[in-house]
């Protein structure tokens, strides 16, 4: 479903969804300044924000190799593609790139059930002086096209083969797109922005990790100009993101905790590479694990609710004794497992 271009905004600040269709950037903005990245470059932005804006997340680290990549792609309108681990907040990054440029953006998610006809749009039944008609209701992608819109295609490899062939055209340096059902080529917006994000590379999933992606055709892979790889954060950067999201752990008693916690999570990290677990702790996951301690009081209980219980059996005992050897403590797997046979 295309976002409503009828809606109005009433906030200060803020431009009229439909003003967008002719919008572009008015303002250039120092990278340095708003991004903390060593360069002198300066990117295009808008003064005035719409409802399509993210919102500026203050907590958000930026990977300055990647941010570079995104803004390439926003300054001199390359296809950027986002590839790493889960976890790491790869849509996120072009999110708040595009949050503190003020550009409207749209995600789209190629799961199972994103069809072409979602995509392109379909012929629709709708009420119009009380008699029932057909008319053409656009999809997503004709929308975004005519309009200075980042586009954000998430979990790019898991697209069905028809949808990927729908977005191949796009791809290109013209960018032009058919509509057969209307006889109609449409022009981009010489602002309109393209992303994707994906845990492959294209080639399927060959650790076993992310099931349900595909193996991408290599003609369309050949089209993203710039393909960037987002890894996880320094132990100290993430440890900073952990305590803006939970600052209640902000105390200087606390930070043994969040240092044994990113122990624990570069363990099972260093398990997964070697083959010896088949999940790992993501950013997200030691998040929602610090979260956990507020409510249960007890980082024990709130890491077997939170990440043990997700691991195979079998390699329950192996993540168990890296939280001893991190916290100096047992914890109980035996108890876990008796519980689960009830």
């Amino acid at each position: 479903m295309i976002p409503d271009e009828k809606a109005s905004v009433k906030s200060e600040g803020r431009r009229e969804v439909t003003d967008i269709v002719s919008g572009k950037p008015d303002r250039m903005v120092s990278v340095r300044s708003v991004f903390g990245i060593d360069s002198d470059l300066t990117v295009p932005a808008f003064s005035e924000r719409d409802d399509h804006v993210p919102e500026i997340d203050e907590a958000y680290r930026f990977n300055p190799e990647v941010t570079l990549a995104i803004l390439a792609g926003f300054t001199r309108d390359r296809r950027v593609m986002v590839q790493g681990l889960h976890g790491t907040g790869k849509s996120t990054h072009i999110e708040q790139v595009a949050a503190r440029l003020s550009w409207p953006c749209v995600r789209v998610n190629l799961d199972g059930h994103i069809s072409r006809l979602d995509l392109v749009g379909r012929d629709a039944i709708v009420v119009r002086d009380d008699l029932q008609v057909t008319e053409f209701q656009m999809g997503i992608v004709p929308w975004a096209l005519q309009r200075p819109v980042a586009l954000i295609f998430d979990e790019y490899d898991a697209g069905r083969p028809d949808v990927m062939f729908v977005i191949q055209r796009i791809l290109e340096r013209d960018g032009k797109f058919t509509l057969l059902d209307q006889n109609r080529v449409i022009q981009p917006h010489p602002y309109f922005r393209m992303f994707a994000t994906t845990n492959t590379i294209g080639l399927g999933n060959l650790n076993g990790l992310y099931h349900g992606t595909q193996v991408l055709n290599h003609a369309q892979m050949d089209r993203w100009n710039v393909v960037a790889t987002l890894n996880y954060l320094p132990r100290e950067e993430e440890i900073g993101i952990v305590l803006a999201r939970v600052p209640e752990l902000a105390g200087d008693s606390d930070r043994a905790l969040i240092e044994s916690m990113l122990s624990v999570a570069e363990l099972t990290r260093k398990g997964f590479a070697a083959g010896d677990l088949s999940t790992l702790m993501s950013p997200r996951t030691v998040i929602s694990w610090a979260e956990n301690c507020q409510i249960f009081r007890d980082p024990a209980m709130a890491f077997r609710l939170t990440f043990l219980n997700k691991c195979d059996e079998a390699e329950r005992p192996a993540v168990a004794e890296y939280f001893q050897r991190c916290f100096g403590r047992e914890l109980d797997v035996e108890r876990e497992s008796r519980a689960a046979q009830y």
